[in-house]
């Protein structure tokens, strides 16, 4: 592990041993560590007491944060005809066909999401390989496959977030920045929580959010008191 700045030591002094910290008074610390040269991104990791070996407890969606991520999303759109037209008004990145699989079998992955028709999986498909690891493949779960190509790239333009359960059964999501008001923060947070509980799987056993912590990029991570998210 490597040394710790003064400016991260003086952080982690700010923390009380084996405390949980409401949301409120977390965002508070964070805001009390924000770096001064750069806007730095808040995140939260939730760790779930699921099983992602079972398929029916593998958490998968999407979200819709009030305020966004603060982050400019690249969008891809893979699909044809009037369907290009729609990812083009809609605001999309780049968009096309098979060419556009081509460049990615090259090496080209300048973008963060991929949107595809259901008539093009097949082709985007041979690039699988490449894209799964990445976090990149569409996915209907999560609505990156779809017909709906103008709202679909509106909505993830707009600050959709998605978000998959780890190996070792924790999500991370970014939830903003520290430019952010402590209030838009906090609804951003909220809105993810809520939607990652309405997400529980019925096979799951015990307690379901077992940790939360939030974090900027270059801050300690916080923990969070898991009752106050439970209503």
């Amino acid at each position: 592990m490597g040394k710790l700045s003064k400016r991260q030591k003086a952080s982690k002094g700010l923390l009380e041993s084996e405390k949980r910290y409401g949301l409120g008074e977390a965002l508070a610390l964070l805001k009390k560590t924000a770096a001064p040269k750069f806007d730095e991104s808040v995140d939260m990791a939730i760790r779930l007491g699921v099983d992602p070996r079972k398929a029916d407890q593998m958490i998968r969606g999407s979200c819709q944060l009030p305020h966004g991520t603060g982050k400019s999303v690249r969008v891809l759109v893979v699909a044809k005809g009037e369907k290009l037209a729609e990812a083009e008004e809609a605001g999309a990145d780049h968009y096309g066909g098979e060419e556009l699989i081509e460049k990615i079998k090259g090496g080209w992955l300048e973008f963060d999401r991929m949107v595809a028709t259901p008539d093009m999986m097949a082709q985007v498909g041979k690039v699988g390989k490449i894209l799964g690891p990445r976090g990149l493949m569409p996915n209907p779960k999560v609505g990156t496959v779809t017909n709906d190509i103008k709202q679909v790239v509106s909505t993830i333009k707009a600050g959709q977030v998605e978000f998959r359960v780890d190996k070792t059964g924790i999500l991370h999501v970014p939830v903003g920045r520290m430019s952010f008001d402590s209030k838009k923060l906090e609804e951003n947070v909220m809105t993810l929580v809520e939607t990652v509980k309405r997400m529980r799987p019925g096979s799951a056993k015990g307690t379901y959010m077992k940790s939360l912590t939030i974090n900027s990029t270059m801050g300690p991570g916080v923990p969070l008191d898991p009752a106050s998210f439970i209503s």
